[in-house]
């Protein structure tokens, strides 16, 4: 907007700036020229009464005189035509095309005594000429070759004045016009930045006051509805985490009391009753589950533990090398994995062995919600888990200020062979409670892909989802690579000891 705002101003000021110097050298140049033309016709006027006295004494040796001294000091010609005889000077010629014409309009009583405005360039001399007599008889004429040399010269310096200044005058005007055009649009800059940030942490930034009084109550404008919408935000984050956590003990104990009520019935239908309330009793723990660990991850990502470039790492974050949790996970999964006739594969580990920088819990929670998405959404199917560096994103910088390797991404990938996802299902799988029509039949609360995203989100990385050939998902958490490796020890990129502190949350946790 700057660059625009300035050709626009840089366009105007230059028009002003050409408006006032042409104005300018134009009155120069008319200046010029009525000097030059009072000067040259007073000396034309006085040859011409010279002449008409000669005429009428019969002696023109007198004008021939004055001619030649005036030839001599100003270097400009003159002829003179009377009844007797033609008198030249200064090597003017009277058979010059243009002293010819000048003659012959004065021949015919016509006045020729104006000059066309001075130019910086242009034909070295101009020809004026009048005639003299009586006012009923024309007795002769007299030309008059005007140098225009001079003129020009003094043109050419003041123009080159004039250019000089306009220059200088230009680079003001667009040094202020730079100045103005930025007081105008930082309030504007800013504005677009607090907009931006607001758009990706939900965080509320005062802005400051500054530029023209509209602008300064625009940005008040907008520091106060981003202040009451974040804290409407947080407000609504708090209050679904508050109910899912205290809805959970009464669901608790309604759990508890119909385990013991089941245990009072004889009738088989009473039974059947009390074990589909129990269902719907644990479907509704789950999706409180759910909500609490949904709530958990975006309150991270709101609070910045892990918020784009210049990431800045939270205390549990820790350079991990993922592979030994994929194994982790494969094992706790396998039970369940056997149970829907699914079978797990993991690859083998890469070499040299990859790190990423993520919160050890955090990594163990996608992968095991991940394993667990395609175990229970594609029975039978072969599950296949792995982790590899593959091309990607370039050019960012990695948590802690590590330099990102060049086109390097470290990539979890669970594939399965499954019915998989259309590509409008792909686009909406992670939404909240989000499910799709095909697996409606099939137990789950639709926050398992959205958790996922917001914990990679909250670690710098990023879910993708894409659909197998030549059937089935592919889920894949995105890492970037970075060079920096730390040694081995406490708090290591194995991350033991990170897990022993923290320990591994479950996906049902």
């Amino acid at each position: 907007m700057r660059v625009r705002v300035l050709g626009i101003l840089s366009l105007f000021s230059v028009l002003i700036v050409v408006a006032v110097a042409a104005s300018i050298l134009t009155s120069v140049s008319r200046e010029l020229t009525q000097e030059l033309q009072i000067n040259r016709v007073a000396a034309l006027n006085r040859f011409a009464q010279l002449a008409d006295d000669a005429v009428s004494t019969g002696d023109t040796s007198q004008l021939q005189r004055d001619m030649n001294r005036y030839s001599q000091l100003y270097g400009e010609g003159i002829v003179v035509h009377t009844p007797q005889a033609t008198l030249t000077s200064g090597g003017l010629s009277p058979d010059r095309a243009d002293v010819r014409d000048s003659i012959g309009r004065a021949r015919l009583n016509l006045a020729d005594t104006a000059l066309a405005p001075v130019q910086p360039f242009g034909p070295r001399s101009e020809v004026i000429a009048r005639s003299f007599g009586t006012a009923s008889q024309v007795l002769g004429e007299a030309a008059l070759d005007v140098d225009l040399g001079a003129a020009r010269q003094k043109l050419r310096e003041r123009w080159l004045l004039v250019v000089l200044a306009a220059v200088a005058g230009w680079t003001l005007l667009l040094l202020g016009a730079a100045r103005v055009t930025g007081w105008v649009l930082r309030p504007v800059h800013r504005l677009t930045d607090a907009v931006a940030a607001f758009e990706e942490s939900g965080r509320a930034t005062r802005l400051r006051e500054e530029g023209p009084p509209e602008l300064q109550r625009l940005s008040r404008a907008f520091s106060a509805m981003a202040e009451h919408v974040a804290a409407s935000m947080d407000s609504q984050r708090q209050l679904i985490a508050d109910a899912s956590h205290q809805l959970r003990n009464p669901v608790g104990a309604l759990r508890l009391r119909a385990d013991l009520l089941a245990l009072e019935l004889d009738a088989p239908a009473q039974r059947a009753a009390a074990a589909g309330l129990t269902r719907e009793l644990e479907h509704v723990e789950g999706v409180l589950d759910g909500v609490l660990r949904l709530a958990a991850a975006e309150h991270r990502v709101q609070e910045g533990a892990v918020t784009g470039a210049g990431l800045v790492l939270g205390e549990r974050a820790q350079h991990v090398d993922p592979w030994p949790v994929l194994q982790e996970a494969v094992e706790r999964a396998e039970p369940a994995a056997v149970s829907a006739g699914a079978r797990l594969e993991l690859a083998p580990p890469p070499s040299p062995s990859l790190r990423v920088v993520s919160n050890r819990s955090d990594l163990a929670d996608m992968v095991d919600e991940l394993i667990g998405n395609a175990v229970k959404y594609a029975p039978g199917a072969t599950i296949r888990v792995g982790v590899r560096a593959e091309a990607g994103r370039s050019g960012e910088t990695a948590p802690g200020g590590e330099a990102v390797q060049q086109d390097r991404v470290v990539a979890l990938v669970v594939t399965d062979d499954g019915p998989g996802l259309s590509e409008q299902e792909l686009a909406a799988a992670t939404t909240r409670f989000w499910r799709s029509p095909q697996h409606s039949a099939t137990p789950g609360t639709g926050l398992g892909l959205a958790i996922v995203a917001r914990l990679a989100e909250a670690n710098g990385a990023r879910l993708v989802l894409a659909t197998a050939q030549p059937h089935g998902l592919v889920a894949r958490v995105e890492f970037r690579a970075t060079r920096q490796v730390p040694a081995s020890g406490p708090g290591s990129p194995d991350g033991d000891d990170e897990a022993g502190r923290h320990g591994r949350a479950r996906p049902d946790a």
